[in-house]
């Protein structure tokens, strides 16, 4: 069934099932009432990224109190997106960005990286994870992708799964079309790797390019900003290999 834009979406941290009820959190209450204006028995679809979308009914338990009562499940809940998104981080406001267009491009799994010429850094996962439920509640998304902690580039290669793939946007690459390098890939699991602002030090490209589960691919003729190689990969990469498909 496809998502229903015309009524309001939330994340909801709580089992979700028939005739459930679930106590809305101050910050829901105050957006729900306060910025929406919704009115006794107006109805929201909610989600948790676990039990599929319900529709649910608001009822005031007091003026202070908001309970959400489940109607009916509008959606049961899809397999969850397995591509893995590693990006290096960026400034705040850019790193926001492209944490909402990784969740809209179906990732599943969002990696911090710290590489030698990172400029952004993690100080708060939280921060993150809210950044990917806002886009998921915004773009009728409902998996919820896993935030990991930051971890170094050469840690993450030696820990790394063989079975998964790495795909990495090498800026050096004297290629121009990365159609033909997807189209080799047989693995059924991968994972994206795009670099900082600075671009991959030459001993990194070395390291990447030494690991035999590691492919390097380019991104055309122009050199493009690590937001917007994010975007262009996970589409080129998605209509390719991925769920686009």
């Amino acid at each position: 069934m496809r998502a229903n834009f015309r009524m309001q979406r939330l994340f909801l941290d709580a089992p979700l099932a028939h005739e459930a009820v679930v106590e809305a959190t101050p910050e829901q209450f105050n957006y729900l009432v306060n910025v929406l204006r919704l009115a006794e028995n107006a109805e929201v679809l909610v989600f948790n990224g676990r039990d599929g979308e319900w529709k649910a009914r608001l009822t005031f338990a007091s003026k202070k109190r908001l309970q959400l009562a489940l109607v009916e499940q509008t959606r049961s809940q899809p397999e969850a997106p397995d591509l893995h998104y590693l990006f290096a981080p960026l400034k705040i406001g850019r790193l926001d960005y492209i944490v909402q267009k990784a969740v809209e491009m179906g990732a599943g799994v969002l990696q911090p990286v710290m590489t030698q010429h990172v400029q952004g850094k993690i100080t708060n996962i939280d921060r993150l994870q809210a950044n990917a439920i806002e886009a998921a509640e915004q773009c009728g998304i409902l998996s919820i992708p896993q935030v990991a902690t930051p971890r170094k580039l050469k840690d993450l290669l030696e820990s790394w799964p063989r079975e998964r793939r790495i795909i990495f946007c090498d800026e050096g690459d004297e290629n121009k079309n990365p159609l033909p390098i997807l189209s080799r890939i047989t693995e059924r699991q991968f994972a994206l790797l795009i670099g900082p602002e600075g671009g991959f030090s030459e001993e990194e490209r070395n390291l990447l390019r030494s690991r035999d589960f590691v492919t390097p691919i380019p991104l055309g003729p122009r050199i493009l900003r690590a937001d917007t190689a994010a975007v262009a990969a996970l589409a080129v990469i998605q209509a390719s290999i991925g769920d686009w498909r």
